[in-house]
């Protein structure tokens, strides 16, 4: 996290005893990263989180790759994957290597369980719905166009409005999600010329500190089970917490675009950063304006590597025959660029209304079974002229 945050009632020292109005002590919890050298907050829990009441067998959770290797340019129509169930249940994987993984949500039906992934952060980006994510450290709202960062190791869990439809990019890192360092100074305070700021981050808003004796079941994501584990006490305990790492929102709509004379690379849309990878936000936003500026991207090849566009909103102005929640990859080692007629096309235009995702991974990614099953064969050979032998509409889109 960028800057540090308090929330409730904390003692004036760390580690120092802190009791209740009954003279019992609260019972402290530090959460962190990277041992003790990375980030992390320090939690004040009613009663102790370690009581495990049962634990009953893990349910199998892993992610099923296709052998299909071949090296082409990919379309993967994501709204044809069907979903449901709940947070869990509904998560439909579409692709993924050894840093980071991605997947389509479309829930259905509400948490009976609280879920903590104890190996990976997970940012999801909140294509459709609106609700909140409850966590110990509070209610966090979200809605369309949000990203939410879930850090690893945080029980949470999901509600969404009712009668609102719900559509999910999850995005799981296997490292810590941060912002890009060049964003940030030496204090890691983010810099005028990061495309948004701290005042763009929502934190959570309100404690909800829930003194309850029972079995809550929190499903623990691990080693490609759900570990199911059966807590004697609420795990929304804390009647305090503060320090770095928390659940916090960020929405896309909020990333101001950095553009230029010329047509800009696009590391100007770099929004996170983990190993291996990084996420961009494509969003509205004027056009290059030199007199004699081509708007649309130039051909490039990817040698170091991969490239996945998610389309979320509008319409992307060097692409043709892309749908809303559509995938593209383009691995390294063969280059990709505009669809014929788009160069001509983007002359003279002013702005796009375009909204995606993108992640661009330096290790190559490796397709699900079930992406396969929903690919466009003919993605590969849309590049070919007669591909697209009918006009272009009169916007250039």
């Amino acid at each position: 996290m960028p800057y540090y945050f308090r929330l409730g009632q904390v003692p004036h020292k760390r580690h120092t005893q802190f009791r209740k109005p009954d003279g019992g002590l609260y019972s402290e919890e530090v959460i962190g990263a990277e041992g003790f050298s990375g980030i992390s907050s320090i939690a004040y829990h009613l009663h102790p989180p370690t009581v495990v009441e049962r634990i009953e067998d893990p349910i199998p959770y892993g992610v099923e790759y296709t052998d299909l290797d071949f090296l082409r340019h990919r379309h993967i129509k994501g709204f044809e994957i069907e979903s449901g169930g709940d947070w869990l249940a509904a998560r439909r994987y579409v692709m993924g290597n050894e840093d980071v993984r991605l997947a389509l949500a479309e829930p259905t039906d509400e948490m009976d369980y609280f879920y903590r992934n104890a190996v990976a952060d997970e940012v999801v980006f909140v294509h459709e719905g609106e609700g909140v994510l409850e966590s110990p450290f509070g209610v966090l709202e979200f809605t369309a166009g949000d990203y939410v960062h879930v850090p690893r190791t945080i029980t949470h869990r999901w509600k969404f409005k009712e009668g609102v439809k719900r559509r999910l990019l999850v995005i799981e890192s296997f490292s810590e999600v941060r912002f890009p360092k060049r964003y940030m100074n030496q204090f890691g305070q983010l810099l005028e010329h990061s495309p948004f700021c701290e005042r763009d981050v929502r934190p959570p808003s309100e404690l909800m500190t829930i003194d309850a004796e029972g079995e809550f079941e929190v499903r623990i994501a691990k080693h490609d089970y759900l570990h199911r584990l059966f807590f004697r006490y609420h795990p929304f305990d804390y009647v305090g917490w503060d320090g770095y790492m928390y659940p916090y929102a960020f929405s896309i709509h909020d990333f101001e675009p950095i553009t230029g004379r010329i047509h800009q690379p696009p590391p100007v849309h770099q929004t996170f950063a983990g190993r291996n990878f990084v996420i961009c936000s494509f969003v509205p936003r004027l056009y290059d304006y030199h007199p004699q500026a081509i708007p649309a991207p130039y051909n490039h090849s990817n040698i170091d590597s991969d490239e996945v566009l998610y389309y979320a909103e509008g319409n992307f102005m060097s692409r043709r025959g892309i749908e809303r929640g559509s995938f593209t990859l383009h691995p390294g080692g063969i280059a990709h660029g505009p669809h014929p007629g788009t160069v001509e096309a983007s002359i003279g235009k002013k702005g796009t209304e375009e909204l995606a995702v993108m992640v661009d991974t330096f290790r190559p990614l490796r397709l699900t079974k079930l992406a396969v099953e929903h690919e466009d064969p003919d993605y590969m050979f849309s590049w070919r002229p007669e591909a697209f032998a009918s006009p272009l509409p009169s916007n250039g889109h």
